[in-house]
């Protein structure tokens, strides 16, 4: 089994691009998602979390995302201990949901793919793109924060030019769907032309 990570920017599209791989029947791990699942129901993680953040973590027994988002926004050092808890429980899921999947390739859609040590766990990188003005653009309909806040979440992000340099593949998402959907679809030819080769 190939797996590939699926990495970018925050509003660069990443996940309209993973919906799309879903289409042509491959199976994708949404590690925020599940990152955010187990953070809620493993209870050992939750222990942990609660050890760090206290009570407040957690209101009425649902994680609160943004008072621990509030938390780790201007806290390196605390963003590096909840970090610690995270991403080594993410990987173990991971690896595990992988040996459910009975399929030639799989996507791990990962903002975080480097920082968070998956990088180590895939094949190959994709890497989508998009130019600032479009990021805002989408961002602003999607969270309708200010453009002040959403450029300093990007500038916190890792820099683009050494996310290319760590990719296999680059898509541009600037345009028109048909045109993504043709880099997809050149993309799971490429994969499956590899499986072929062996």
């Amino acid at each position: 089994m190939i797996k590939i990570g699926l990495t970018g920017g925050i509003g660069t599209g990443k996940t309209t691009v993973a919906k799309r791989f879903e289409k042509l029947g491959v199976p994708v791990y949404y590690a925020d998602d599940r990152a955010k699942a187990i953070m809620q129901h493993d209870t050992e993680i939750k222990r942990q979390i609660i050890d760090l953040f206290g009570e407040k973590a957690f209101q009425d027994n649902r994680l609160s995302v943004s008072y621990i988002g509030g938390m780790v926004f201007d806290n390196p050092s605390l963003l590096k201990k909840l970090e610690s808890i995270v991403h080594p429980a993410v990987r173990k899921d991971f690896v595990r949901w992988c040996k459910r999947q009975n399929t030639d390739y799989v996507i791990v859609e990962n903002a975080i793919l480097h920082k968070s040590g998956m990088d180590k766990l895939v094949d190959l990188v994709i890497v989508v793109t998009a130019n600032l003005k479009k990021r805002i653009e989408r961002l602003k309909k999607r969270d309708g924060k200010s453009k002040r806040e959403l450029l300093k979440i990007i500038n916190n992000q890792d820099k683009e030019s050494e996310l290319l340099k760590k990719s296999d593949f680059i898509i541009k998402n600037n345009e028109i769907a048909e045109d993504l959907d043709k880099k997809i679809s050149k993309i799971d030819l490429y994969v499956k032309n590899m499986l072929k080769k062996g």
